[in-house]
């Protein structure tokens, strides 16, 4: 059974695995902070939201999961499936076979939903930042009405 995968499908699974960190790799770690006793509070608490760029960057990154999960799960469907025909259990390995694509489909289903949901949000955050750029409404100056 041949499985016939799209091209930018095919993209977004290699964008995801480059994107993975490799268990042997280490991130720079900093310095410990300096216990005074007392909680001080620092920029390095606070979360910063997501740029639009970052929302696009993880909506992609989303349908790349979702696309290796559901390819596993195909594979294992696969897998199981062919060992139950190898022992003679055509029913079991049919049913193994539909349980693969099911879970498959549900989890590139969900990993496209979530993936387009940010990416959407990305491009809809960047958009709003060109249109609203510098149009702030202006204050009119502190002027007081004159008398009469």
């Amino acid at each position: 059974m041949r499985t016939a995968f799209s091209l930018p499908a095919i993209a977004l699974l290699a964008f995801a695995i480059c994107g993975q960190k490799a268990p042997g790799q280490k991130s720079p770690t900093q310095p410990p902070p300096q216990a005074t006793g007392t909680y001080q509070h620092s920029a390095q608490h606070q979360s910063r939201p997501r740029s639009p760029g970052g929302e696009v960057g993880s909506g992609a990154g989303e349908i790349g999961k979702g696309t290796a999960k559901g390819a596993g799960a195909a594979a294992v469907g696969v897998g199981k499936g062919a060992g139950d025909l190898v022992t003679l259990h055509p029913v079991v390995a049919a049913g193994n076979l539909g349980k693969g694509a099911a879970i498959a489909g549900k989890d590139v289903g969900v990993g496209a939903v979530k993936g387009t949901g940010k990416i959407v949000k990305g491009t809809g955050r960047g958009i709003g930042k060109l249109v609203h750029h510098g149009h702030h409404p202006q204050r009119p100056a502190d002027v007081s009405e004159p008398q009469s």
